[in-house]
């Protein structure tokens, strides 16, 4: 059954195209609002012109403090969707909003590695620090664990990132070996008095910014040099700019933080409409004051979910539960709304959903920052502050009220349906990376036959680097504009996270030839171990000081949705090959190592006396 039945709550709704495409939660869909009413589901229209009652059009227009006017009718869809938030766990809270309101951003990598062979691994392939350079290896000792030497004859070698003036600890200090004579040289004695701020991986950040604008064109950066403007024909970058701003914001008002970019899709709006509609299968809907491009689902563990505007604390199901309670009485609201008013109304849709005020102000936050709502009161006790709403947006933050659906798992699974192709473009398209063994086998067979013209398709659209390794593809943004997460980062725990993330890989990957099924398992131990030298090493804030446990799930939580580790039942992690390109460089045969939290090697006459 067509996504677009279930999703609009109508009996017969026209969608999907000839050539048999379903999903995408706004594809081929009519108004949300109207082909709702037209099903009966919600009441009708209030009349106007002769037929309208006296003062109705002031009722609509305005609801003083002392009007009280008629009782707010709930949208029956959205209702029922509040409930299923409510019941369901947080993983599944953040997917039934994927599935259910496709307000996501696109997340993609950044910093491409060098060019390699498609048939080189994430595991052994050059990595995004630099390119491999040939160094002598020894043989590790047998049970030791890996990590990475780096001594003179490695090139580059990221800096140590210690505070200045120490080396730290744990580690010898470490440089970077320029030429002589070389420009890079000169300007590294001219800023030698200056501190060395960054982390590992600081170098690579700077490095990604090169050439950032060129990549975010679409551009090689070897087309670009300095004092040069890329040679790229206006219309073709406007698009390509409105297409980027609208994969990053699917919603984008006229008069809201992203309104510099809203004339360029009003300009394109054809060309962007037939594009995402013959790629991704998502429909764009473009207002005299707002766009809306409606994504599809992306099933379950898509890890991603809502985050306060102003604080960046995750939603909670009860959190979700009031976003779409609020939403259901708001789509056909007066444009004037006394606060107080919405308060009663909730409550007596949905007596049975309690929520925390941080629930309801995170919730109402979420609807002020999409411009559904005005200004918020600031004392929430104040509920005789009138709202102002827009019915109009109000209706376009659902993809569709879940008519058809039986259960929320039902709905994840039927937002994020479609044809072979046009599931795996929308993966490439919103996900760091995407892997052939987590496809099933008709998405599989297809990325394996394209991987050349579907990854190329997008990255052209995009202005995105397509990576094809052995494990699968990658679309990466050198610009670090088309994603929500950055990796490198320039906060703490971006920083600490990607010294995690190197040190796993080179412990813990694979040795050429040996058996895997893509990812490897991380012993814990070894996650508190790293975590530990880290501690030490960089003197991270006096939060994570305290509480290395927090410190522990932060990093984890960035490391899981970008796609890096996955949790097994056991509630154990494994390490995902794409992880690999985060190492500073493949030593597949480094000694191990020294830190106070690292297990040492097991001496060899103790692996005699044991044998």
């Amino acid at each position: 059954m067509e996504q677009q039945e279930y999703a609009v709550g109508a009996t017969r709704v026209a969608a999907g195209g000839p050539d048999g495409r379903r999903g995408a939660a706004g594809r081929g869909t009519a108004d949300a609002a109207l082909a709702v009413h037209r099903a009966g589901f919600l009441p009708a229209a209030a009349p106007t012109g002769a037929d309208a009652a006296p003062g109705a059009a002031a009722e609509s227009r305005a609801d003083g403090p002392q009007a009280a006017g008629p009782d707010l009718s709930p949208d029956p869809g959205l209702l029922r969707l509040a409930h299923w938030f409510a019941a369901a766990g947080p993983g599944t809270a953040d997917d039934l909003c994927t599935a259910s309101f496709g307000l996501y951003p696109a997340r993609h990598l950044g910093a491409p590695a060098e060019p390699a062979d498609p048939g080189v691994s994430w595991w052994h392939g050059p990595t995004a620090h630099g390119a491999t350079v040939a160094r002598a290896r020894r043989a590790r000792a047998a049970g030791a664990l890996r990590r990475a030497r780096r001594d003179e004859a490695a090139l580059p070698v990221v800096r140590s990132g210690a505070k200045p003036g120490t080396p730290g600890r744990h580690r010898k200090p470490e440089r970077v070996r320029l030429l002589p004579g070389t420009a890079a040289e000169a300007q590294d004695r001219s800023t030698a008095g200056l501190p060395d701020g960054a982390l590992a991986g600081g170098a690579l950040a700077g490095g990604a910014a090169v050439g950032g604008a060129a990549a975010g064109a679409g551009l090689p950066a070897a087309e670009t040099t300095a004092g040069e403007l890329p040679a790229v024909e206006l219309p073709d970058a406007e698009r390509r700019i409105a297409a980027r701003l609208l994969l990053a914001h699917p919603l984008v008002t006229a008069s809201g933080p992203h309104a510099d970019g809203f004339p360029l899709i009003l300009r394109h709006r054809d060309w962007l409409t037939e594009r995402f509609d013959t790629l991704l299968g998502y429909r764009l809907v473009v207002g005299p004051r707002h766009a809306r491009l409606y994504k599809a689902g992306l099933g379950p563990g898509a890890a991603r979910r809502l985050e306060h505007p102003a604080t960046g604390a995750p939603f909670t199901p009860a959190g979700y539960a009031q976003l779409s309670l609020a939403l259901a009485l708001l789509v056909d609201a007066p444009e004037r709304l006394r606060y107080g008013r919405l308060l009663d109304a909730m409550r007596t849709a949905a007596p049975g959903l309690t929520a925390e005020p941080a629930d309801l102000a995170m919730a109402l936050a979420a609807l002020a920052a999409w411009q559904v709502l005005g200004d918020l009161p600031a004392d929430p006790a104040d509920t005789d502050v009138v709202l102002t709403v827009d019915r109009e947006l109000a209706r376009a933050v659902p993809a569709g009220p879940p008519a058809l659906a039986a259960d929320a798992t039902d709905l994840v699974r039927r937002a994020a349906e479609a044809e072979p192709a046009t599931a795996v473009r929308r993966l490439l398209a919103e996900t760091p990376a995407v892997l052939a063994a987590d496809l099933p086998e008709d998405q599989r067979t297809w990325l394996l036959e394209h991987r050349l013209s579907g990854p190329a398709a997008l990255a052209e659209f995009l202005g995105l680097e397509a990576e094809l390794r052995a494990e699968g593809v990658a679309l990466l943004d050198p610009a670090a504009e088309l994603t929500d997460l950055a990796l490198p980062g320039a906060d703490t725990l971006a920083q600490a996270t990607l010294l995690l993330v190197e040190r796993l890989v080179e412990e813990v990957r694979p040795l050429p030839g040996e058996a895997t099924d893509g990812d490897v398992p991380i012993p814990d131990a070894l996650i508190d171990g790293v975590l530990g030298d880290i501690t030490d090493e960089y003197g991270l804030p006096t939060h994570y000081l305290a509480d290395r446990t927090a410190l522990r799930r932060d990093a984890l939580d960035l490391l899981h949705r970008l796609g890096l580790i996955t949790p097994t039942p056991r509630t154990t992690w494994l390490l995902r090959p794409p992880a690999a390109r985060y190492a500073p460089a493949p030593d597949l045969h480094p000694v191990p190592g020294t830190g106070r939290h690292c297990r040492p090697a097991p001496a060899p006459a103790r692996e005699e006396q044991r044998a």
